[in-house]
């Protein structure tokens, strides 16, 4: 299995970051067909307390590596992928990793 990992960095405007990513973001990422699984995670921080390097990290998971490249090539995923630049005022990091077990 697959997996693309989101690191969002803080936003400029946390509530405004919210807003969009709940109403906007995430309702256009649902339309992108393939995906195994969806996590999302809200960073709390490190245990020491301090604040955490990231805001947001997001988990999209594909059975193949074929799969996850058709989800992300179809129009539904390319609109998701520009959409970022809509809301993503703290700059976003992508990584595609294996998960092993």
């Amino acid at each position: 299995m697959l997996k693309i990992t989101v690191l969002y960095g803080h936003p400029k405007d946390a509530e405004t970051f919210e807003k969009y990513y709940k109403e906007k973001h995430l309702p256009l990422a649902a339309t992108m067909e393939g995906v195994e699984k969806l996590e999302l995670t809200k960073v709390l921080g490190t245990p020491d307390g301090k604040k955490g390097e990231y805001y947001r990290i997001a988990e999209m998971y594909f059975s193949s590596i074929e799969q996850m490249q058709e989800t992300m090539a179809s129009p539904e995923g390319q609109d998701t992928v520009n959409d970022l630049s809509n809301f993503a005022t703290g700059g976003v990091k992508v990584m595609i990793g294996n998960v092993e077990s």
